[in-house]
């Protein structure tokens, strides 16, 4: 299921760039993050792999991102798959929009895996979508005014 999100944040492209691509700052903009570990490969470089945990909803679960461009400030793209649940593409974009504005733009495609996520995905199409946005409100509120999304997204 693919689709395209995109938010204006009003920060430099420099600044959104430098914020987005620290792993140390997920926790501010990503409720439920709880850990960022490199697993494989040059960090932060296409092909390196993390093990990034969530805890959400009263179970933990890990997803393994694989970087496959890094090319900033204009693109940064990984794939994220999570063992029985899903696989996902997100390649983000970020343009700048004015002096201190940034357009950040997210094309994303999910697909579910094992039956229970193929039903949930056709029950709840949006899901992913819903999530995706919400991460991206949340990293904008962070970029802007520094504040830790976590307080707010309870």
């Amino acid at each position: 299921m693919p689709y395209t999100l995109e938010i204006e944040v009003n920060q430099p492209r420099a600044k959104v760039v430098e914020l987005f691509d620290n792993p140390d700052n997920l926790a501010f903009w990503q409720p439920g993050y709880a850990s960022y570990k490199h697993e494989s490969g040059e960090s932060g470089k296409p092909g390196a792999t993390a093990r990034i945990r969530y805890l959400k909803n009263g179970r933990d679960f890990d997803m393994i991102e694989t970087i496959t461009v890094r090319n900033l400030p204009d693109e940064f793209s990984s794939t994220f798959h999570t063992p029985g649940m899903f696989n996902m593409e997100v390649k983000n974009f970020f343009h700048e929009a004015g002096p201190d504005k940034t357009r950040w733009v997210t094309e994303n495609s999910i697909e579910a895996q094992g039956i229970m996520m193929k039903v949930m995905m056709f029950f709840m199409p949006g899901c992913g979508k819903k999530e995706s946005w919400k991460f991206m409100e949340y990293f904008k509120v962070f970029a802007e005014t520094g504040a830790d999304v976590r307080k707010m997204a309870r």
